[in-house]
């Protein structure tokens, strides 16, 4: 009788590579916690923070390319909130055209009355004519016609929370006067007329910041220098909260702080 051999036991054993330290997964989980971590400590230092840097922050994200500094509808780098932006704006230069209509005898001088929104806010410019519409020539004293609309235009300006600058500005034309009155005396005065004008019409105090004397050294029309059009008043409405630049340290009368204007005025030769 044969017995039946048993079966032989095949055991199979299977290799298994292992990667180093389990493929590198614990890295890439690390990192996210090491980034979470400081995201925390971030967060903690902001809470802490004074409320200048907060605003700071806030309005870098709100505003990372910095453009509300130019529209005055952002931080404008200072922490400072501008109240007004760059439609406001647009609004107000409407409302200031409309005003105009109103009164016919200045509707037919709107051409000579330019409006612009700028990074500094919205610039009012009186231009004047050859023969001189606002001011007569060659004197501060404004003419009937640059006192009624310098009064039209405060009207509506004296009603705004916004500060105001006024800018004086001749030609290239010398001015001749034998007192040694020059262009620098009647771009100032002329800026201090227009600022009596705005006052008088109902401005608070302090709202008209600066009166600026230019005479010809910011020409609206650089290629003709003795253009009447470079003989002007202008008006800017500021965006508020935005800083008060410093008057220039030099010899002439500074822009920004034009002097007081003298009791009497000595005649004068030239149009300006």
């Amino acid at each position: 009788m044969n017995q039946q051999q048993p079966a032989p036991i095949i055991i199979n054993r299977k290799k298994v590579a292992h990667a180093g330290h389990h493929g590198g997964a614990w890295k890439v989980a690390y990192a996210d916690f090491v980034t979470a971590m400081m995201a925390l400590f971030i967060v903690l230092w902001l809470m802490n923070s004074s409320e200048k840097v907060k605003q700071a922050i806030s309005a870098y994200f709100q505003d990372p390319s910095g453009t509300g500094a130019h529209t005055g509808s952002a931080s404008a780098g200072t922490g400072e909130t501008v109240n007004i932006s760059q439609d406001d704006m647009e609004k107000l230069k409407e409302k200031l055209e409309e005003a105009i209509k109103q009164k016919p005898e200045l509707e037919k001088l709107k051409d000579f009355v330019q409006f612009s929104v700028t990074g500094e806010g919205l610039r009012v410019e009186l231009l004047e004519s050859e023969k001189g519409i606002f001011f007569q020539s060659g004197s501060p004293v404004p003419s009937a016609a640059g006192e009624d609309m310098i009064a039209r235009l405060a009207e509506q300006l004296v009603q705004l929370p916004n500060n105001l600058l006024i800018e004086g500005h001749t030609d290239a034309k010398p001015f001749t006067s034998a007192t040694g009155y020059t262009n620098w005396e009647l771009s100032a005065d002329r800026a201090n007329a227009a600022r009596r004008i705005i006052e008088a019409h109902g401005a608070r105090a302090g709202q008209v910041a600066q009166v600026r004397g230019f005479a010809d050294q910011s020409l609206r029309d650089g290629g003709h220098p003795e253009d009447a059009k470079n003989r002007r008043i202008s008006v800017i409405v500021r965006y508020q909260n935005v800083p008060e630049a410093k008057p220039a340290q030099d010899g002439k009368p500074a822009p920004g702080e034009a002097g007081k204007p003298p009791a009497t005025k000595p005649a004068a030769a030239g149009h300006h």
